[in-house]
């Protein structure tokens, strides 16, 4: 017993203390870098995100990302390394999962090339307004953010969107912001009973006299088609991006007064049937009443 004792004396497992403290070192270092790292990342996101140095606001998303990500994946790479595990092995394993991942997620694959896509050509930009279903208007909204994955619309009643890339960069894009100015056409329906002409000019007039219908294209009012009794007058005139709508709303509010004060009356869709009655549809008639007539 005695001798059992002298053999797990302390003194003679030192070599065991000595590699517990080695690794007990290394498993600070490697702590302590990813704390670092992860530090990093987070001051690099928060320094982007507030300054971004430069970049543009579509792209400051996936600067963000890339750069958090680069400087994590380094931290963990060095951290493995004070362990003491080969970073060889580990590139390779982790290139062999991320193909068997790509064969498993090739429709998410493809929303990260149209985000690549997206990002280099620049249909649209942070703060645009777009439609993204072929202007069918089920995917339209305000441009917040541009990821690799999603794109983040605000609806005009508030509602935030996430749109996968893969769907905007395959439909058509509409981009509502993009140039400086738009064109507003305005349908206006006219008795014909009334003078066209008159109305006209008294709906030119009215375009004239806003402030924020550009003169150059100049204001037109023609007409457009005649349907069921009433002409249909059209009203084109163009604005900037930012007073566009407030100029359509006050012309649509201003436009059944100024025809009442050119004595234009309210149309009212009206049509005419004409019933002809031919000889030989009498004739029918009558052979028709002596064959039924009794004997």
């Amino acid at each position: 017993m005695q001798s059992l004792l002298v053999q797990v004396h302390p003194s003679n497992w030192s070599f065991l203390w000595d590699a517990l403290a080695a690794l007990a070192l290394r498993l600070c270092a490697a702590a302590a870098i990813l704390w670092i790292g992860w530090w990093v990342s987070r001051r690099v996101a928060n320094w982007i995100a507030r300054r971004g140095g430069g970049i543009d606001p579509t792209l400051r998303p996936i600067v963000r990302d890339t750069a958090v990500w680069g400087v994590r994946l380094i931290a963990v790479i060095g951290a493995l390394s004070q362990i003491g595990i080969q970073t060889a092995s580990i590139v390779a394993v982790l290139g062999a999962a991320g193909l068997a991942i790509g064969l498993a997620l090739q429709g998410t694959l493809q929303n990260i090339a149209a985000g690549i896509m997206l990002l280099l050509l620049r249909p649209f930009r942070v703060g645009d307004y777009i439609d993204g279903g072929g202007g069918s208007g089920v995917v339209a909204g305000t441009v917040e953010e541009v990821n690799l994955f999603t794109t983040r619309l605000t609806k005009p009643d508030g509602i935030c969107e996430y749109v996968p890339n893969g769907a905007l960069w395959s439909n058509s894009i509409r981009n509502y912001s993009r140039n400086p100015t738009r064109r507003l056409d305005l349908e206006v329906e006219v008795s014909v009973r009334d003078d066209v002409n008159h109305a006209i000019d008294a709906l030119r007039a009215l375009a004239a006299a806003d402030p924020r219908v550009l003169a150059s294209p100049a204001p037109q009012v023609m007409v457009s088609r005649f349907d069921d009794s009433i002409a249909v007058l059209n009203v084109r005139v163009w604005s900037n991006i930012d007073t566009f709508w407030e100029m359509r709303w006050e012309l649509s509010r201003k436009v059944r007064q100024t025809l009442n004060d050119a004595q234009c009356s309210l149309p009212l869709r009206t049509r005419e049937l004409h019933i002809v009655q031919t000889q030989a549809a009498d004739a029918g008639q009558d052979q028709r009443q002596v064959q039924q007539a009794p004997r």
